[in-house]
């Protein structure tokens, strides 16, 4: 028999029955049942009951076992009593009658349990990551990410695309993020960095004709902590494919990313890929209040201002006599009682407005009547036009916010999901895509003037050389991203394979050309020896398993996370060099005041 198990722990049925086994494993649980010891025995497969009692030379040394040690028994497998069968376990119709046991690994008293779903301090969780990642639902999230990934690697190279690896010694990515700065010992002075992303090295392989390449990448940015984003290192399905429009790169990402989230989706529907719709950047901050809108919640925002101009309600119409600005309704189907307007009027002032303005539709006598400070100060010709315009009725609400886009853009986005939310008009078993395309390359900073890149610098103008010799603000990239229930899942874009207008696009924001050739010299070279047309993408993985999980942060979908101060709690990282490696590397550290 094999030193350690002759089966896991959810290999036994009742075809085992009567066989001699040997099994290794964690205590899960133990119970004591009138002198008879059980013991759910826990592996990465599954669990099995064993069994001792008195008459068993092991009793003795079962006696003696505790929660989480590891351990080794031999035994007999015997069926249950039909009325003790567990269908909830695969191994529920037999248990294990232990002859014989060898402990592998005794464990101390345990920092947190690992059965049951007790909630534990994160920072607890994260300095005994080794103890949480025993538990189910990690030992599932865990198991899914790498099924995930699997898959994701089937499919790309189905689509004909093959896997090629890229340094992770580098100099800086032009990603936007910081970098992680590693110091050199040959060249005292400089620095590598470690890559925020393959994007140049995997447009270099475009150059160098191979036409589709992927790769399950890691990468690395120096970035604060969000709930869906790590803040230190990440991985994503990096792709490029040469002799492309940007409609190729959606014909070919969309199957995929569809095809992960019906296989592991757990039955909810995910919309055919072919009918994702493709949303401008401005459309989506418009009707959303965010460029990745959760389109499973059917609401969206419209301009009314010009039921407003000149109205009785004074604040909104002297709003719009300034330059600039605009007032956006927000539809509330079902919303319409006093209480739930309050409610949300209450949400805005906590995200730091005055409030929200709202209509409400209510049946009076036998009609339609509209309800409401505003509806009173704006009279029933304007409510009626807004309430036709937005497509409203009784027992519907609608919700105002005015000024200039940009300072409220983002609460009317918040207040749209708490809407949809809490009226139940949000489809929660459902997955719900858009690309988001038509980005602006440019923004301008209205205090110096100065025209900056907003997007990506590295697509293509749509236009080319002509739209650059054009209004900055009005020139559009081939850039694009697919939004998917309230979450960015891939950005990516055609990319400017032209030396002469990349160097435009770079003069317009300020950067010579020397400059550009100092900083990106490597893929501005390769582009003067007959770069193709090419473009791709990038999908992250930490984010899609996270959907897929149902989890609401992403360290529980990563085996093992930084905490909030991008800190790693088990292995003490960062931590401080010694003075041999700080001389190795002509480094001295500067202590703060």
């Amino acid at each position: 028999m094999h030193a350690y198990r002759s089966h896991t722990c959810a290999d036994l049925t009742a075809a085992n029955v009567g066989q001699a086994v040997r099994l290794s494993g964690w205590v899960h649980r133990i119970r004591d049942h009138g002198g008879i010891l059980f013991i759910d025995l826990r592996d990465h497969y599954g669990i099995t009951q064993v069994l001792c009692d008195p008459d068993s030379a092991a009793f003795a040394e079962v006696e003696k076992v505790r929660s989480e040690w590891c351990i080794r028994i031999d035994g007999e497998v015997k069926a249950r009593d039909e009325s003790l069968i567990n269908p909830k376990l695969p191994t529920g119709e037999i248990e294990v009658f232990v002859r014989d046991i060898e402990v592998l690994g005794a464990a101390k008293e345990l920092p947190l349990i690992v059965f049951g779903d007790q909630e534990y301090p994160e920072e607890t969780r994260l300095r005994y990551r080794y103890l949480d990642l025993r538990r189910e639902a990690m030992q599932r999230n865990m198991t899914l990410r790498s099924d995930v990934v699997s898959s994701m690697r089937r499919r790309m190279w189905d689509k004909g695309f093959r896997e090629y690896q890229t340094p992770i010694i580098t100099a800086s990515s032009p990603e936007g993020a910081r970098d992680f700065l590693v110091p050199s010992r040959l060249h005292p002075g400089k620095f590598y960095a470690l890559p925020q992303a393959p994007q140049q090295f995997k447009q270099l392989l475009m150059v160098s004709g191979f036409d589709k390449y992927f790769q399950i990448a890691p990468c690395f940015r120096d970035e604060d902590p969000r709930a869906d984003r790590s803040p230190t290192d990440f991985y994503q399905l990096d792709l490029e494919m040469s002799f492309v429009t940007q409609q190729d790169v959606f014909d070919t990402v969309s199957p995929v990313l569809a095809g992960v989230f019906e296989e592991f989706g757990g039955g909810r529907k995910v919309d055919n890929p072919a009918e994702w719709p493709q949303i401008s950047y401005r459309d989506a901050a418009l009707w959303y209040g965010t460029d990745k809108p959760d389109l499973r919640n059917p609401i969206k925002m419209q301009v009314v201002s010009e039921h407003f101009a000149g109205s009785g309600f004074a604040i909104f119409a002297k709003l719009l006599e300034q330059e600039g600005t605009e007032i956006r309704a927000i539809p509330a189907p079902t919303g319409g009682s006093r209480k739930f307007c309050d409610r949300m009027n209450a949400f805005a002032q906590k995200e730091g407005l005055p409030g929200m303005g709202y209509i409400f539709w209510r049946e009076a006598n036998g009609e339609m009547e509209a309800a409401g400070p505003l509806a009173k100060n704006i009279g029933p010709e304007r409510t009626e036009a807004i309430r036709q315009q937005l497509g409203l009725g009784v027992g519907d609400a609608a919700f105002f916010l005015g000024g200039k886009p940009e300072a409220f853009q983002t609460v009317a986005g918040k207040a749209r999901t708490v809407i949809g939310d809490e009226l139940g008009l949000t489809d929660t078993n459902r997955f719900a895509f858009a690309w988001i395309v038509d980005f602006p390359i440019y923004e301008k900073d209205d205090e110096t003037g100065k025209i900056d890149f907003e997007h990506n610098p590295f697509s293509m103008p749509q236009g080319g050389m002509e739209a650059l010799m054009g209004d900055p603000l009005k020139v559009l990239g081939y850039q694009y991203d697919l939004a998917c229930n309230g979450y960015e899942l891939v950005s990516g874009a055609i990319r400017n394979h032209k030396p002469e207008i990349m160097f435009k696009a770079f003069e317009i924001a300020g950067y010579g050309e020397d400059e550009v050739r100092k900083r990106f010299g490597g893929m501005v070279n390769a582009f003067q020896f007959g770069a193709p047309p090419h473009g791709g993408c990038a999908a992250g993985i930490d984010r899609i398993v996270m959907l897929l999980a149902d989890e609401l942060n992403i360290r529980e979908v990563i085996l093992f996370p930084m905490n909030q101060r991008a800190e790693d709690l088990m292995m003490g990282a960062p931590s401080e060099p010694s003075a041999e490696q700080l001389m190795e590397l002509n480094l001295r550290v500067i202590p703060q005041e």
